[in-house]
């Protein structure tokens, strides 16, 4: 069997590829390499350059390698560029997924596991979001990826099509054995700029707000290292081989670290002061988002290995310290 990964060029698709190599599962990557890089690849994996949107490639790759699965991460994710391209959004996440799920029908690939996010419940909570909780994005990234899944629960209805949708919480951290981690020139995400600050590639971390309703007035999130939703990924295979139903999953540990919490936990790690400056609030970004994890692991069979935000911390900043010294 095998693993057709998209945007497996990425941060977190690499991150699947090599776990799936890892085991011994044959994959093939898909990634346009728009903000991925082949370098990021696992030795032995195909890396075929496109788009997903290319429905006489797509289609050619799956009967070529007899795929029977498809890994979804193919896509845009930053919310602050949501709010100012709302159409790009729309383009990459939902409707190239729609134009991948139509693939998939007509080469009768009945496996799909889709990369999700928290951002469809909005500010749905102030507690440990369900995932029954009502879905109501608060920007353009979390409205697409909303939609790419009612895409794929409206095919499974109608098709053989079964699926898994993780939607993640807060992703960070990098492969325990420093092989591949967070390679973006440019990025905003509260861990990965945190590592570069910690390493002086930039010179300080801007907390964008101090307003909001929680306790130390900035945002609170539920942070999960990147190889345990490597391994859900896996995990999620599994039980779609063993002809378990679909499933919508929330992928986090269920508890909350404010932007100021994890500061201090870079500042425990490291044993050193980490320079921060206060900005203003982001636009689209929910106050707390923290999961309730219960499903995910009782479905999947799933206990973490890296439930810890000082492990998670320590590998971020051991890839960034190494990617610079290369």
């Amino acid at each position: 069997m095998t693993v057709l990964i998209t945007g497996g060029a990425g941060y977190i698709g690499s991150q699947i590829a090599f776990r799936l190599a890892d085991l011994g599962h044959a994959s093939i990557v898909l990634d346009d390499l728009s903000t991925g890089s082949s370098e990021a690849v696992p030795e032995g994996v195909p890396l075929i350059v496109g788009s997903i949107e290319d429905l006489d490639l797509v289609r050619r790759l799956m009967r070529e390698h007899r795929v029977e699965a498809v890994m979804h991460l193919a896509g845009s994710s930053v919310v602050e560029e949501s709010m100012r391209e709302p159409i790009k959004y729309l383009r990459n996440n939902a409707s190239a997924t729609i134009a991948l799920l139509q693939a998939c029908s007509a080469e009768n690939v009945r496996r799909f596991i889709f990369s999700s996010s928290a951002s469809v419940y909005g500010n749905a909570s102030t507690g440990s979001i369900k995932e029954d909780a009502p879905k109501l994005p608060i920007n353009p990234y979390g409205w697409s990826k909303l939609i790419a899944e009612m895409a794929i629960e409206t095919l499974s209805e109608v098709t053989r099509l079964d699926f898994v949708v993780l939607r993640y919480f807060n992703v960070a951290g990098a492969d325990p054995d420093l092989r591949t981690g967070h390679r973006g020139k440019n990025a905003t995400t509260l861990m990965h700029v945190a590592s570069e600050v910690a390493t002086g590639r930039r010179p300080y971390l801007p907390i964008h707000g101090s307003d909001y309703p929680t306790s130390d007035g900035t945002c609170i999130r539920d942070f999960i290292h990147v190889w345990d939703i490597a391994e859900l990924h896996v995990l999620a295979l599994e039980h779609l081989l063993r002809g378990g139903a679909s499933a919508v999953l929330n992928c986090g540990y269920g508890r909350g670290f404010s932007v100021l919490e994890v500061v201090r936990a870079f500042e425990r790690v490291l044993g050193t002061e980490l320079c921060t400056r206060l900005e203003p609030r982001r636009i689209g970004d929910p106050a707390i988002a923290i999961s309730d994890a219960a499903l995910v692991r009782k479905l999947l069979r799933w206990a973490p290995r890296f439930d810890s935000i000082d492990a998670i911390i320590r590998s971020a900043v051991d890839w960034e310290r190494r990617r610079q010294a290369r």
